[in-house]
C-alpha cells in the first residue's frame, strides 16, 4: 500500500511538469497523509469546472466542443464513492489495487471516467527489523515532481454538502521497493500523462497497461529518521537520512 508521501515541488514546478495554469499556493510537505487535503491535477469539462470548481465555462472551448481542461485542485485522500452514506468510509480507501480496480463497486465509475494524477516527491514504506519497523523514502533522482495514478470522486451529502477525493492505484513492487514492502504506488510516465487523464475514448487494456511497476533502475531509496511515523511532524526533518538497520 502507500500510506505516506511527500510533495516538495513548489505550485510552479508542478504546473510546468503536469501542464496546467494554476497550482494552488502550499508549502512544502514533508508528511502526507490519509485524510488530508492533496493536490490533484485531472480532466474536466467546462460544465464539470462551473460545477465543481465554480471556475466560469466562458472561452473554454475546443476543437471537439466539449472542453476537457486539464486542472489542479484539493481533494481529500481517501475516496469516498457517490453511493456512500457517510464520507468516513473514505479513510479505509485510501488505496485501489491496481488487479481490481477495474471492477471492484467502491472504485470501477472512477476507473473508467474519473482518473487523476496526484503529485509526490517521494513515499514512504517501512521494512521490519530486529529493532522495530524501518522508513525508507523513495523517490525518482533528477525529479522534483512525479504523478502517481489515482482516481476520483464527487460525493454530496444528505444535507447537500460536498466532498472532492481521490485514491492512489498501487501494484506489485518493483526490485528495489519489494526489499521493504510488496506493494508500490504506480507512477504514470510523463508522456502517458494525456492518456491517463483522458475521460472518454481509452480501451480498459491502454489503461491497464499503465498499471504497472516503474523501473526500479530509475529509482533511489534511503533509510530515514523514524521522525516520520507521526503524522503530525511534517519538516525537512522527517527525510534526514540514518544508517541502514541490522538485520
Amino acid at each position: 500500500m502507500c500510506g505516506r508521501f511527500n510533495l516538495r515541488a513548489s505550485p510552479k514546478e508542478i504546473a510546468a511538469a503536469f501542464g496546467v495554469r494554476d497550482v494552488p499556493e502550499f508549502p512544502p510537505r514533508f508528511n502526507i497523509a490519509p485524510t488530508q487535503p492533496v493536490i490533484v491535477v485531472c480532466r474536466l469539462t467546462a460544465e464539470q469546472l462551473a460545477e465543481l470548481l465554480a471556475v466560469p465555462s466562458e472561452g473554454r472551448t475546443s476543437a471537439g466542443g466539449a472542453v476537457a481542461d486539464r486542472v489542479a485542485t484539493w481533494m481529500r485522500w481517501g475516496l469516498v464513492p457517490h453511493w456512500a452514506d457517510d464520507p468516513s468510509i473514505g479513510s479505509r480507501m485510501i488505496n485501489a489495487r491496481a488487479e481490481s480496480v477495474a471492477r471492484k463497486p467502491a472504485f470501477r465509475a472512477a476507473f473508467r471516467r474519473r482518473r487523476c494524477l496526484i503529485p509526490a516527491s517521494g513515499f514512504y514504506e517501512w521494512k521490519k527489523t530486529p529493532a522495530g519497523k524501518q522508513p525508507y523514502h523513495v523517490y525518482l533522482p533528477g525529479r522534483k515532481v512525479f504523478g502517481f495514478a489515482g482516481i476520483w470522486e464527487h460525493w454530496t451529502g444528505a444535507d447537500g454538502s460536498e466532498l472532492l477525493s481521490c485514491a492512489i492505484i498501487t501494484t506489485d513492487a518493483n526490485e528495489l521497493v519489494a526489499q521493504v514492502h510488496d506493494r508500490m504506488p504506480v507512477i504514470v510516465p510523463p508522456e502517458a500523462y494525456d492518456l491517463w487523464l483522458q475521460p472518454e475514448g481509452v480501451s480498459l487494456q491502454e489503461l491497464e497497461s499503465l498499471l504497472r511497476p516503474y523501473p526500479a533502475e530509475e529509482m533511489a531509496m534511503v533509510p530515514i529518521s523514524r521522525r516520520i511515523n507521526n503524522p503530525r511532524n511534517d519538516d525537512p526533518e522527517c527525510l534526514r537520512p540514518v544508517g541502514e538497520p541490522a538485520d
